[in-house]
């Protein structure tokens, strides 16, 4: 049996799986950084730039491989991806009893963050 692809039709299970992708990433970056705060002793401010800098690798990958497989708007993939991605972080972050104003504005910074880096990735695959 052959299968064909509709250009129309949105891959939702394939961005499910790389969203998973990402916060997999994620998890093992940070318990990595986990480890190094452990061992070495990092300081606060160090801890927060790398933190910033996993959430950006992990959107980058994302976006990165969404443009690769969608291979059109390459760059609105990847911003879906970053953006899916923070939305999925704040509502767990609230989910677990974060409360919505606290997050203030380092989430809008970390929003932009996010969708930038997912749509870098979408645009260098």
């Amino acid at each position: 049996m052959e299968q064909t692809t509709n250009q129309g039709n949105i891959p939702v299970l394939f961005l499910l799986k790389t969203l998973l992708f990402s916060y997999i990433l994620t998890g093992v970056l940070l318990a990595l950084l986990a480890f190094l705060l452990y061992k070495v002793g990092l300081t606060e401010s160090i801890v927060s730039i790398v933190i910033i800098a996993i959430y950006v690798a992990a959107t980058f990958f994302a976006g990165f491989i969404a443009g690769k497989r969608l291979k059109n708007r390459k760059f609105l993939w990847g911003l879906l991806m970053g953006s899916a991605y923070f939305l999925v972080l704040a509502g767990i972050s609230m989910a677990l009893g974060e409360p919505a104003g606290h997050l203030g504005d380092s989430a809008v910074t970390t929003l932009v963050l996010c969708a930038a880096g997912g749509m870098l990735g979408g645009m260098l695959s």
